[in-house]
This record gives structure tokens, sequence and C-alpha cells, in this order.
């Protein structure tokens, strides 16, 4: 159950003025915690590590979202 805990301790982490790497950092932290999840997912069919993924991913999308940046008008 680290896994969890360590999942449960990132989504506490601020988000404000973070720099492009810290961005990618936490990118990475939350598709890593995400896939581990999704392994004790698949043996244990808990819907509070379900719950836990979606939040991660929520964050992650954000996280991305900001990095992207927007699409330059042509």
């Amino acid at each position: 159950m680290d896994i969890i805990d360590e999942a449960l301790e990132f989504e506490q982490r601020k988000l404000k003025s973070l720099s492009t790497s810290d961005r990618i950092e936490i990118s990475r932290k939350a598709k890593t915690l995400i896939l581990g999840l999704n392994e004790i997912y698949k043996r244990k069919k808990d819907e509070q590590i379900m719950d836990i993924m979606k939040r991660l991913t929520a964050i992650k999308r954000k996280v991305e979202k900001r990095l992207n940046g927007k699409p330059l008008m042509a």
C-alpha cells in the first residue's frame, strides 16, 4: 500500500508558480503513480483506488495543458 500513500501525498502538492521543469517532473511522477495504481486496481477492483487514479489524471491533465500552451494562430 506504499504507492497509495505516495499518491495521496502527491495530491497534496502545491501547483502554484511552477517552472517548466517542475511541470515535466510532476507530469512524469503522476504517470508513474497512475500506472502503479492501475496494476493494483487490476487485482483488487477497489473503487477508492479508481477515485485516486481519476484525481491524479485530472492533476496530470491540468499540468500538461499548461505545458503544451496555446496553439499558434496561422
